[in-house]
């Protein structure tokens, strides 16, 4: 079976010869990785995009692949302090593991945090031929064997406060709605112009959305998403849709977002990312929404990967697949880009556990 006739049986809720797998690794990972498999002869992988020879994904028989357009490429650009090309600026952070040290971005400078800043403000063109280079390319030469996600994430609210900060944005929802919405509207056209080019172009699903859930509650009020990011999600799911019926959106946030989600099917969303479980029940959920909703991901990145063993990699894989992928409907993957802290054993534990238990033998 072709890997995206495999993805196109799950996500029409059947069950294909065994679970679509998708996984991303932070570049740090994915240096392990490559050393593990002798592989040679690349540069710095960024798993939001830019650049990536999907080398990893395709030796790991994953089934998606995910050339991305949009500010989400921003992280892992740069060394020590860099700006992106919204003028945010960032600082790499360094952090060690048992398995040797790496770096995160975190967001250091916001180019409209003075209200001034706002009306001078031009965002990025997104209309620029060289940003859908690496798309083209996938098209042209995986097309046929692989499903291609066309990744426009971190499609407003996180980009909007990178841009005016994140306290400044809420509060800004509170008292000053007006300049709230004039903010969102700059990542919000910009992404909305991308992920039609990637639509137009032949990808098979958009891949949007913003996190907008902590660990145990909605980092915002629902009733503010409902007034601030659900009538321009619902606009964008719309107009993609209007260029291809057939095309799938999948909406990500991380932590618990619960209290919207019947409010993305209610817009049209077709695949919920990435289910965290340590804050949403995976099992509950397909019970709840699982004949009018996909999933993508549900493999616990918190403590189960990092933390467990091999062992406990291989029952929650199994799990999942029992309850969550019954029937179809799921694309099994880490909740988040494997980190540097996994041990080897567990990695290639939930590869090797998704590669080799067919749908067929849970049955038996």
């Amino acid at each position: 079976m072709k890997h995206r006739e495999r993805v196109q049986m799950a996500l029409n809720h059947e069950e294909p010869d065994r679970c679509p797998m998708q996984v991303s690794f932070t570049p740090e990972f994915a240096e392990r990785l490559r050393a593990e498999l002798k592989l040679s002869g690349h540069g710095l992988h960024n798993p939001h995009g830019g650049g990536n020879t999907y080398e990893l994904e395709r030796i790991l028989e994953q089934d998606m692949l995910l050339p991305s357009v949009g500010w989400a490429n921003s992280y892992y650009s740069g060394d020590d302090f860099y700006y992106d090309e919204w003028g945010v600026g960032w600082r790499a952070v360094k952090y060690s593991t048992p398995f040797g040290e790496g770096t995160y971005t975190e967001i250091a400078e916001n180019p409209l945090a003075d209200d001034d800043a706002i009306l001078r403000y031009k965002a990025p063109d997104p209309n620029r031929p060289e940003l859908y280079q690496e798309a083209e390319r996938v098209l042209k030469e995986f097309k046929d064997e692989y499903w291609i996600v066309g990744v426009t994430v971190t499609t407003i609210f996180e980009c909007a406060w990178a841009l005016r900060g994140y306290e400044r944005l809420l509060t800004d929802f509170a008292l000053n709605p007006d300049t709230a919405e004039q903010i969102l509207d700059f990542p919000y056209h910009f992404h909305l112009t991308a992920a039609k080019k990637l639509v137009e172009m032949g990808v098979d699903m958009i891949w949007i959305g913003d996190d907008v859930g902590s660990q145990n509650r909605m980092l915002i009020s629902p009733r503010h998403w409902r007034r601030f990011l659900k009538p321009r999600m619902a606009n964008f799911i719309s107009e993609l849709k209007q260029i291809n019926p057939q095309v799938k959106v999948a909406y990500h946030s991380d932590g618990v977002i619960d209290p919207i989600i019947p409010d993305l099917i209610e817009i049209g969303l077709d695949v919920l990312n990435p289910v965290q479980p340590a804050c949403m029940d995976p099992a509950k959920l397909k019970e709840q929404y699982g004949d009018r909703l996909c999933f993508w991901g549900s493999i616990d990145e918190q403590h189960t990967l990092p933390f467990g063993t091999p062992e406990d990699v291989k029952a929650e894989v199994i799990k999942r697949l029992k309850t969550i992928g019954k029937g179809g409907g799921l694309i099994l993957g880490p909740t988040h880009h494997v980190q540097l802290d996994t041990p080897m054993e567990n990695f290639w534990a939930m590869i090797h556990t998704i590669q080799n238990t067919t749908y067929a033998s849970l049955k038996g």
